[in-house]
């Protein structure tokens, strides 16, 4: 009979996502996630032969999880309800596009099996990049949006803006209510 893990995914994906914030890919070491674990380093060897072949498992699980949720917004009818929808999902997830650029540190040269996660990651880039797309589609299609912008000018500033600091310590719902207003009508006033 085999031993019980120790461990839930979800209990060692969020101690990878803590570690890889706090100390970036270079400073991630099973060292560090077996201590936070409460585990022997031994005991996360059981079930990866590296530190890359854990981090895609988690990037793959955080990508899915954001994808399932992104894809309620066909939910949403109108452009502007899929707009609130997007930028609440978006700060609910505010590290996702952090976590997911430690992807670019992984070569798939380490082995087989990383390449393999590395496609699938992608493929599931791919697949959020379409639902985004239909998104921006909508906004076209209801004359909401400059069409003098290109879309991927348009998704890379949301996606950018989300990523902002907030030094000042604005209140998070009206910080949020502020980037919203600053992507969908500007800096400038209607005089």
């Amino acid at each position: 009979m085999a031993r019980e893990r120790k461990f839930s995914d979800k209990t060692l994906y969020n101690a990878a996502k803590h570690i890889l914030l706090n100390n970036g890919y270079e400073g991630f070491t099973f060292s560090l996630l077996a201590d936070k674990l409460k585990v022997s380093r031994g005991a996360l060897y059981k079930y990866y032969e590296n530190k890359e072949e854990l981090i895609m498992d988690y990037m793959i699980f955080e990508m899915n999880r954001f994808l399932a949720e992104l894809k309620e917004i066909d939910n949403y009818d109108r452009f502007d309800s899929q707009f609130d929808f997007l930028i609440r999902l978006m700060f609910k997830h505010n590290k996702i596009h952090q976590v997911l650029g430690f992807s670019y540190q992984i070569t798939a040269t380490i082995s087989k099996n990383i390449k393999v996660k590395k496609v699938h990651l992608e493929k599931l880039h791919l697949e959020m990049y379409s639902v985004l797309q239909s998104f921006i589609q909508q906004g076209r299609k209801e004359q909401l949006l400059n069409p003098s912008i290109k879309d991927e000018l348009l998704l890379g500033f949301i996606f950018q803006s989300v990523d902002i600091p907030n030094h000042s310590e604005i209140p998070q719902t009206e910080w949020v209510r502020s980037v919203k207003e600053l992507i969908s009508h500007g800096m400038f006033t209607d005089k």
